[in-house]
């Protein structure tokens, strides 16, 4: 199971951003889709997170700014990332919680980090 990330980039404080993410590979089912972060010299933190049942959970600093949303047709999450601050500069990466039909248990899977950067 592969998770392909995209839709960082650099913007100006107050703009906007969407990420977006895929699982594809073998058959599998999704529990938990979501994106964490790490910014320069800090530990790497959950943003957003949201279940196969459609429940969703915030880091409190982004609570109101952004917002998750799965298609689960299309086995993608997207963060939608508002009212930017330089403080969201940071590396995002992709999670799911996966269960490849051939296995008996659910496993964490990352993608690759996509870079934002929010500067003036």
């Amino acid at each position: 199971v592969q998770l392909q990330a995209s839709g960082g980039g650099l913007v100006q404080p107050g703009e906007s951003l969407r990420l977006s993410c895929a699982a594809s590979g073998r058959p599998f089912n999704i529990n938990y889709m979501g994106w964490y972060r790490q910014a320069p010299g800090k530990q790497r933190e959950l943003v957003a997170v949201s279940t196969s049942g459609g429940s969703t959970n915030y880091a409190d600093s982004v609570k109101g700014r952004f917002t998750i949303s799965r298609d689960n047709a299309k086995n993608a999450v997207h963060l939608q990332l508002n009212s930017l601050k330089p403080e969201d500069t940071a590396v995002y990466y992709c999670y799911a919680v996966v269960r490849p039909l051939s296995d008996t248990f659910y496993s964490p899977y990352w993608g690759q980090g996509t870079l934002v950067t929010v500067s003036s």
